[in-house]
């Protein structure tokens, strides 16, 4: 049995993305006049919606933390922590954490939450709209070990949102030394913002030079494209599209995730 059926308990799993509103330290918390009780509030309303609407698992990540942070804020990731501490009794599917583009963060965060599995940009030298970014897989991997979180599945981001590596390689051959040196559980392929997918021939073209590593489809998967997806995709993470209108900044609606999860269901039955 692979690590992901063992996990979400089916091939192909989609996991909803929990996206937490504006936190303590980021500026639009204040602006918008939040609290930490409104920031659990909603946080629990989507969980419920996401969790009702079928979803295999789910990731929490502080998405509304805008302008993000290269290496994220103690205040923040403490909300962060408290979100789903708040949360702890409400989930009733696997789930993992994410401190957006801070992997120590990341998994410091999965250790104080008892998170099954995370995402990040582990690995690679990158430069994008927050600048340069220098990861250093090696310390990430050992910080993990340290904590003895054995069982946390990690599944890397191959390519950038808003970055590109810095240097010519093609993303293949990026994808085969990754595999060998880093030993991800799981590769996930972005497109250039949230809520906009990678081109199906380039999730083909990465789950070719990744072998037996399953590859993750990280953005963009929608009702339109998902049968198209995970013909190729061992997986997906989906976000926006589960929100009401599909609009980034809304609210889950249930409606939406179970048409999806409908479709989604109907495809790997098909399979089957």
């Amino acid at each position: 049995m692979s690590w992901i059926k063992d996990l979400f308990h089916t091939e192909k799993p989609i996991i909803g993305l929990l996206h937490l509103r504006a936190l303590p330290g980021d500026p639009s918390f204040y602006i918008n006049n939040s609290s930490m009780d409104k920031v659990i509030q909603q946080a629990r309303s989507d969980l419920k919606a996401l969790q009702d609407g079928g979803v295999d698992g789910v990731l929490i990540t502080n998405e509304f933390s805008l302008p993000y942070q290269k290496k994220v804020s103690a205040v923040t990731l403490a909300a962060m922590g408290r979100v789903i501490g708040a949360l702890s009794d409400d989930f009733r599917i696997p789930y993992g954490a994410e401190a957006i583009y801070d992997p120590d963060a990341t998994i410091e965060l999965c250790a104080a939450t008892d998170a099954q599995f995370t995402r990040c940009m582990f690995t690679g030298g990158w430069v994008g709209d927050l600048g340069v970014i220098d990861r250093d897989i090696g310390e990430t991997i050992r910080l993990k070990s340290a904590l003895r979180l054995d069982k946390l599945r990690l599944t890397y981001f191959i390519n950038g949102e808003g970055e590109v590596y810095l240097n010519d390689r093609d993303l293949a051959s990026i994808t085969k030394t990754m595999i060998f040196n880093c030993a991800p559980d799981c590769l996930v392929v972005a497109g250039g913002m949230a809520g906009s997918g990678p081109e199906t021939s380039l999730l083909a073209e990465i789950k070719a030079a990744a072998g037996e590593t399953p590859v993750f489809c990280g953005t963009g998967c929608n009702l339109s494209n998902v049968e198209s997806v995970l013909r190729i995709a061992d997986g997906s993470y989906v976000g926006t599209t589960f929100k009401e209108n599909g609009k980034f900044d809304g609210k889950i609606d249930v409606n939406r995730v179970s048409e999806f999860m409908e479709k989604v269901r109907a495809f790997r039955n098909g399979l089957e």
